[in-house]
């Protein structure tokens, strides 16, 4: 299973994120968040990529361009938030997100007003015909 593969990174990443809330708590601007889980990740030796550009191909020609949160070890997409909690438009997002690039796992973490929240999203890759018969 994919996730399995991303298990330790997704799990530091959390990590990372609890303690930030735990540290600041709920209210701040996502920026703030987003310079604080780059320390921390930091801190772990993770490699981060803070806004990061990506691509977005229709038919190999360029349609839009967006920029991920943080991009961990080029492998995993982090979609950060700091609202009262997650909706279903911030899950579609960053599974937007995997599909545009290819990465397989994603996280959507919400420094919400009580607690931190976490959405892990696999891409689905796309069934070959003979899976159909």
């Amino acid at each position: 299973m994919l996730l399995k593969q991303h298990e330790d990174l997704t799990g530091k990443i959390i990590g990372c994120a609890y303690k930030v809330y735990n540290t600041m708590g709920f209210g701040f601007l996502e920026s703030v968040y987003e310079k604080c889980m780059v320390i921390e990740m930091a801190k772990l030796g993770l490699e981060i990529k803070a806004q990061h550009p990506i691509t977005v191909y229709y038919e190999s020609q360029v349609v839009g361009e967006f920029f991920a949160d943080l991009w961990v070890q080029e492998a995993v997409i982090v979609e950060l938030k700091s609202v009262r909690a997650i909706a279903s438009a911030h899950e579609t997002q960053l599974v937007n997100y995997l599909k545009a690039t290819g990465k397989d796992v994603g996280l959507v973490i919400n420094f919400g007003e009580s607690k931190v929240e976490v959405k892990r999203k696999v891409r689905e890759l796309p069934r070959s015909l003979s899976d159909d018969f």
